[in-house]
């Protein structure tokens, strides 16, 4: 006998929600545009690598990856936005190392950087540049650091601001190296930049891919990297801790968040889709060009980094007493 068509709708209706999961997981997702936000300006190095990344990583999805500013409160604004969105992988965050240090600044953050966002994969790291103006006596940190101890509270650097990751290199510089700087807050790394090139600071930790440039041009001279090894964008730089600065090491990182809750299986097609991305010939090639150096990562590598990120940041600032 027939069923009435009444009689199967339930069922079919039942088993199409049942399916569902199952169906993202096997490829239904994504099934429109994906918008990746980035809570810093435009020509940031957050945005550079954004959208170094996008095309690619939009490949790899099989949809377009659109790159949005929104920008203001530290990158909170953007990150408030992303938080509050829906865990669907639709949208997702792009951050920089700042994302470690704000929970130990900031105690009315409008969001939770540990409930309420949850790591994809690292995308990049990149050391920043200890760099002069071309008229600093100085060619080597050796020199820089000698200079520095016969000039207690007279040399001054730049940074994108009180509790920045390129103020935080400066902190643990200055009480690794047993100098005395003088720190000057900028809105931003850029224009702490412009002001070293200009005479009016004496240096700044700058990322290398805002940096790197400017020291290839002659208007920066480059002491050392902060990083653990040497850049493969200027190889003839020493770091900081080969020429003399025992146990320093700091290095700006850019990773890809999503909403907490977003689907287990849609956060492996991000994390796979994003490593295929970074490791392209293209995007890779550009990235060690420019002096980082790519990563991709599962979310739990990822976790792990964010999560040890965090304690270091909370350390330094606490023993510099670092106030926003």
């Amino acid at each position: 006998m027939f069923k009435p068509v009444a009689a199967l709708a339930a069922p079919i209706c039942f088993l199409s929600y049942c399916l569902a999961p199952a169906a993202l997981a096997q490829g239904g997702y994504p099934a429109k545009p994906v918008r990746m936000v980035v809570g810093q300006a435009p020509g940031g190095a957050t945005d550079v690598v954004a959208r170094l990344v996008a095309p690619k990583f939009g490949e790899a999805l099989g949809q377009t990856v659109v790159v949005e500013n929104r920008t203001g409160a530290a990158g909170s604004i953007g990150a408030t936005f992303i938080a509050k969105s829906a865990p669907d992988g639709y949208n997702l965050l792009v951050v920089s190392s700042s994302y470690a240090i704000n929970p130990s600044l900031y105690t009315d953050l409008p969001f939770d950087p540990v409930k309420d966002l949850v790591p994809v994969s690292l995308i990049a790291e990149a050391p920043f540049l200890l760099v002069v103006h071309p008229s600093m006596p100085v060619k080597s940190v050796k020199e820089f650091v000698a200079f520095a101890k016969a000039r207690p509270g007279v040399l001054n650097y730049g940074s994108g601001g009180n509790g920045s990751s390129g103020h935080l290199a400066g902190e643990l510089f200055k009480f690794l190296a047993g100098v005395d700087m003088v720190h000057v807050p900028y809105k931003g790394a850029g224009p702490a930049l412009v002001d070293v090139m200009a005479g009016q600071v004496h240096l700044t930790f700058g990322s290398v891919l805002s940096s790197l440039g400017h020291v290839k041009n002659g208007r920066l001279r480059a002491l050392g990297v902060t990083g653990p090894k040497r850049s493969s964008g200027a190889p003839e730089l020493p770091t900081i801790a080969e020429a003399g600065v025992k146990g320093y090491q700091t290095t700006t990182w850019y990773g890809l968040l999503a909403p907490a809750n977003t689907p287990a299986a849609i956060m492996t097609r991000l994390s796979g889709d994003m490593k295929k991305a970074v490791e392209s010939p293209e995007v890779k090639s550009k990235i060690l060009t420019d002096g980082a150096e790519p990563e991709g990562s599962t979310p739990k590598q990822f976790q792990d980094h964010l999560a040890s990120e965090m304690k270091r940041a909370s350390e330094i600032i606490r023993r510099a007493g670092v106030k926003r």
